[in-house]
């Protein structure tokens, strides 16, 4: 693993451009922080370690969403089933990957970018009845901790899901804020009992707030002149790129 503690300061100046990236997407379209910054971080760092470096804007921010939208409660009472099989599924992913070699992991994550770009293209429209609502959602909890004990990346699963249910907007923001934030406790959890994140991760993933801002008022100011159909289609090329490069690293 590169020892990113011993030239920080050098590690800070290379991440920063996945994170302003990965800001741009997330202030243009409203998701994409995590899609965008960990495929390319792990270009030249391990996948986990990439992970890492999301800590604290992921968590921040899920924490905020969550809180703000007030609907805590209620999103556990109904996707609490959904909710405990990612969290147990997350755990034991995490610590299956210590066993996994950096270029399988980087498979493992090109993959999951892969099935990410393959939602975002297609959109499949579905519809979930009330009656197999529970039980659908604890397999989408399992699909979503394995996922994201080896990527993090759980959006497209996620709001796959959730839009199948034909929630209301408030509704749907405030139960994808909680789902988020209870995919990534039990992530980073996971990741520092097992080693996989340390205090130079820790301090360069609190640094990565500023480029990470740089990079939302960016897309605010894209979103207001692009078309956003050109946009998706050029992110969605980009990140084909991406994890294709993984997957020959």
């Amino acid at each position: 693993m590169p020892d990113i503690a011993a030239h920080p300061v050098a590690w800070l100046a290379l991440g920063a451009v996945p994170f302003i990236l990965g800001g741009m997407v997330k202030g243009a379209l409203g998701v994409g922080l995590p899609l965008v910054a960990i495929p390319l971080l792990s270009l030249w760092i391990p996948g986990m370690q990439a992970m890492a470096l999301l800590a604290v804007p992921v968590l921040l921010s899920n924490t905020w969403q969550a809180v703000e939208g007030g609907q805590v409660r209620a999103s556990f009472q109904r996707f609490g089933g959904l909710i405990a099989a990612q969290v147990i599924l997350t755990v034991v992913t995490v610590r299956l990957t210590l066993a996994l070699s950096a270029a399988h992991l980087n498979i493992m994550l090109a993959m999951a970018v892969l099935l990410a770009v393959l939602s975002m293209a297609f959109k499949p429209t579905l519809h979930i009845s009330p009656r197999r609502e529970q039980a659908v959602g604890v397999a989408v909890g399992v699909l979503s901790g394995l996922l994201g004990g080896v990527s993090s990346l759980t959006g497209p699963v996620i709001i796959t899901f959730l839009m199948a249910l034909k929630l209301k907007r408030e509704d749907f923001i405030s139960s994808i804020s909680v789902i988020y934030l209870t995919s990534a406790l039990p992530l980073y959890g996971a990741m520092l009992v097992y080693g996989r994140i340390g205090t130079a991760e820790l301090g360069l993933s609190l640094l990565a707030l500023l480029p990470m801002g740089i990079g939302l008022m960016l897309g605010k100011t894209v979103r207001s002149r692009l078309d956003e159909v050109l946009f998706r289609r050029v992110l969605l090329i980009f990140l084909s790129l991406l994890a294709i490069l993984l997957l020959f690293k």
